[in-house]
């Protein structure tokens, strides 16, 4: 320090500055920024060619467990939406691409566990940025990311994407809603997952409400685990 406390010594020339480099040096650096060039040229190739053009399938790709693809959005066991409407994926959002609107979930019509459900969910695949942090702030893990790399459109509008291009399909056994929680339960226990199925009332009910649902055929009957 000099004696001057508010200002700082200079650095040592000497130890900072750029090194000199000789004749040789000099006549040669022209040819050192190839280096790296040169170098790759006796490498193998990485590059792959895009999958359409090779014949191979979607499960040949080299595709990393954690990468981040299309949006899905979940189910519960019995079949309801995981989707509560509560849009912290909206807000968490750096890029301002996810929309959700929430509806209420009523005793003719219950969508999801509790009270509401994601009435309207919308990705905007021209915005979104792959981040997951929507994923990090959903609290009933009911979005997540796919391996799904295929997100392409011929317009704009179509790299918009709507609940029904997210929300992942029928799983077998279960129960395509609407139609009430398990008997005896709450939202939490959907939450703690100690929901394996749907019951007996509840497929009871959809065959009163909707006797030509396709699911009622497949469902699965489970024992009511709730605790």
């Amino acid at each position: 320090m000099s004696e001057n406390t508010n200002e700082f010594n200079q650095p040592d020339p000497e130890q900072y500055s750029p090194n000199k480099k000789g004749p040789i040096g000099r006549m040669l650096s022209p040819v050192a920024g190839f280096g790296v060039t040169f170098s790759t040229l006796f490498r193998p190739v990485v590059t792959e060619q895009y999958l359409p053009n090779t014949g191979k399938k979607k499960n040949e790709a080299h595709i990393r467990p954690r990468y981040h693809g299309l949006h899905k959005l979940n189910r519960y066991a019995d079949g309801l939406e995981k989707c509560i409407g509560c849009e912290l994926c909206a807000w968490a959002c750096p890029a301002d691409a996810i929309l959700v609107e929430a509806a209420a979930n009523t005793p003719d019509a219950q969508y999801s566990p509790g009270e509401r459900y994601g009435r309207v969910y919308q990705v905007n695949y021209l915005r979104c940025i792959f981040c997951a942090y929507c994923i990090q702030a959903c609290p009933t893990r009911a979005l997540t990311m796919s391996n799904e790399f295929e997100i392409v459109g011929q317009t704009r509008e179509s790299m918009i994407y709507e609940k029904e291009n997210l929300l992942v399909p029928l799983a077998e056994g279960m129960l395509q809603p609407p139609h009430p929680m398990v008997e005896g339960t709450t939202d939490a226990d959907y939450y703690k997952g100690n929901i394996t199925g749907p019951t007996q009332a509840q497929v009871d009910w959809v065959r009163e409400h909707r006797p030509d649902d396709p699911s009622l055929a497949t469902a699965k009957v489970a024992e009511v685990n709730a605790r």
